[in-house]
């Protein structure tokens, strides 16, 4: 094995231990900030793929913006989160563990079945310029685009009105 493959394989794990920390650890913010280790790995497995651009956005909008969004939201509903005092564990947890197997399994059957296309010979790089206007263009991105942002505001109104002091608390 070379180093950069050795290398590759590191970010790898590290990426998919952090996640699975993600989802384990009790603690909200101890888990955002294992999102923002899983959301750098993967922009350092870019930079090993020679997509540089692709780990600047990964950095400055993911890290950047939706884990500190997420972090915000924590902080502003930590209050709400001090006074509920019913059980943390959902009773059927099983039935969602079942669940994300079985879609898992669907998924990767689906994917296996695929007849997969060979990649073209020609060069796959794209200008910045043409990327701008396909992130703006109606034909292409920009659906996506103005989704993400849209999410994004809700998740910050919703974060906000959480942690706006009620009438009740007067």
């Amino acid at each position: 094995m070379t180093a950069m493959q050795i290398l590759f394989l590191g970010v790898g794990i590290a990426a998919v231990l952090s996640a699975m920390l993600v989802v384990t650890v009790r603690n909200l913010i101890h888990a955002a900030l294992w999102l923002v280790v899983t959301l750098f790995s993967v922009a350092i497995t870019f930079v090993l793929l020679d997509a540089g651009f692709l780990a600047t956005v990964q950095v400055v909008l993911y890290i950047g913006a939706i884990a500190i969004l997420i972090i915000f939201g924590i902080m502003l509903t930590r209050r709400v989160m001090m006074s509920d005092v019913g059980p943390q564990v959902n009773a059927s947890w099983w039935l969602g563990a079942l669940l994300s197997i079985l879609l898992f399994a669907t998924v990767t059957w689906v994917v296996l079945q695929m007849d997969w296309p060979s990649l073209p010979t020609t060069d796959l790089s794209m200008t910045l310029n043409e990327l701008g206007h396909s992130l703006v263009d109606p034909d292409k991105y920009v659906l996506p685009f103005e989704l993400a942002s849209i999410m994004l505001i809700v998740a910050l109104i919703g974060a906000i009105a959480i942690a706006w002091p009620g009438k009740e608390s007067q």
